[in-house]
């Protein structure tokens, strides 16, 4: 079964999935571009999904 929507290499799970939400880019700022072409680590997107919570 294919991921809706495919994960891009800065998310750590789903969006949506139990303890993740969602967060700015850490390489692009939320820009979704860096040096003038699309974030390879967003995708595009500027945000990226990351766990959240304490261990």
């Amino acid at each position: 079964m294919a991921q809706e929507p495919p994960l891009n290499p800065g998310d750590e799970a789903e969006p949506g999935a139990p303890g993740t939400g969602e967060d700015l880019c850490p390489d692009c700022n939320g820009t979704g571009k860096r040096e003038g072409t699309e974030c390879n680590t967003c995708g595009g997107t500027g945000k990226v999904t990351q766990g959240i919570g304490g261990g």
